[in-house]
């Protein structure tokens, strides 16, 4: 069976203040004609397929027309929710539009429920496991922990329940949104972190054959049956040197794996270019990111005037502007930005008590400062859940 992987398609996402929708309007045209074309079977998509839980009428329009599109070649479809999808808006109407091959897949106690598809060497059991946050489905999994491997170790037992009971032979194939360790993450995606942990070990889907992944934006073979396939589509800077692409995966009679990259319409390439302004309007070598959407760092000792009107005089695309002058690490005036560069809210947090009394938060008002960032974060799901 040849299925195309593909995820987070952020429909309605802008890049800074470009929008996008045309790009994924181009991605949607892209994805058709490869299942045409390259005689795909089924197609999964392991969630995000909007950037917010509201999505604007327009990115709701281009979804439907990709379902559309899809329901017409009669090639099945499996999709799951994601972090940034409202689960219980995404899910409308999930009964009726599986009748048209279209499988949608946003609810937790479905998870060992699997759509079922055949082929010339048998059954292919599709488990679609939706993002599983964990203050909100720990009940369900009936787990002790709220943490993000416990419930999807939790849910995977009954993916792996439900296959047992099925006839020998039969293959299987995992949708998942989660972050699993191994995966290298970018700027553009939303923090899942729970209890300190934001990764989960890829041994937990261990007993499938494949494994869809998504919500990490670059694609990546984290093994030969556990990949992410990454958006179709940079939405961040630090995406740059990303290939943007789907896996195009054949599942031989015995569950074996054949994985092909499809790569991706880009739009425009990205170009991050660093140092003084009259260096980067003078430079010949950059001469390649005149057309390229462009993020230019600033290493003026001194802020120069001007400087996104003379950059788009060269850069016409320039979208953002960063100024990190050259000056020594001790020096007063390095930027607070710079200094918080990487480090999480909760670090941020314990550097702001060790600041304000000299010495940082003990063992107790460590967990103290972590269950406050996890109930803020689970409050934030809650309502994004009951919008």
């Amino acid at each position: 069976m040849r299925l195309l992987h593909t995820s987070d398609w952020h429909l309605g996402r802008a890049f800074h203040r470009v929008n996008m929708l045309g790009a994924q309007a181009e991605f949607i045209g892209h994805l058709v004609t490869t299942v045409r074309e390259r005689d795909v079977d089924a197609v999964v998509v392991s969630g995000d397929v909007y950037d917010r839980a509201v999505p604007p009428l327009a990115a709701v329009e281009l979804f439907d027309d990709a379902l559309h599109r899809l329901a017409e070649l009669g090639v099945p479809t499996v999709m799951i929710s994601g972090n940034h999808d409202s689960a219980r808006r995404l899910g409308v109407g999930a009964g009726l539009i599986g009748r048209a091959g279209i499988h949608l897949r946003t609810e937790p106690s479905a998870c060992g429920t699997p759509v079922v598809l055949t082929d010339s060497d048998g059954d292919v059991a599709f488990y679609g496991l939706p993002y599983l946050e964990p203050a909100l489905v720990k009940d369900e999994f009936r787990v002790e922990k709220a943490a993000h491997e416990s419930v999807l170790a939790a849910a995977m037992d009954r993916v792996r329940a439900d296959l047992a009971a099925r006839p020998d032979g039969t293959r299987s194939v995992v949708l998942a949104h989660a972050f699993v360790t191994g995966g290298r993450a970018s700027d553009s995606e939303r923090d899942i972190t729970v209890g300190g942990v934001s990764a989960v070990p890829a041994g937990v889907f261990d007993g499938v054959d494949y494994v869809a992944l998504g919500h990490l934006h670059g694609c990546q073979t984290l093994t030969e049956r556990v990949r992410y396939s990454g958006s179709p589509l940079a939405y961040s800077f630090s995406e740059t040197d990303h290939r943007k692409s789907m896996w195009l995966i054949d599942l031989d009679a015995d569950g074996a794996v054949t994985a092909e990259r499809v790569d991706c319409p880009v739009p425009r390439p990205l170009a991050r270019v660093r140092g003084t302004l009259d260096d980067l309007l003078a430079d010949p070598a950059l001469a390649r990111h005149e057309n390229a959407w462009v993020e230019a760092t600033l290493t003026d000792p001194v802020r120069p005037a001007d400087p996104m009107a003379r950059l788009t005089e060269r850069f016409p695309h320039t979208l953002s502007l960063v100024f990190a002058p050259d000056r020594a690490p001790e020096d007063p005036a390095v930027s607070y930005a710079r200094r918080l560069a990487d480090r999480s809210d909760e670090q941020i947090a314990q550097d702001f008590v060790a600041h304000v009394r000299g010495a940082g938060p003990d063992e107790h008002e460590q967990t103290v400062l972590r269950e406050a960032f996890d109930a803020v974060r689970a409050d934030d799901a809650a309502r994004e859940v009951a919008r």
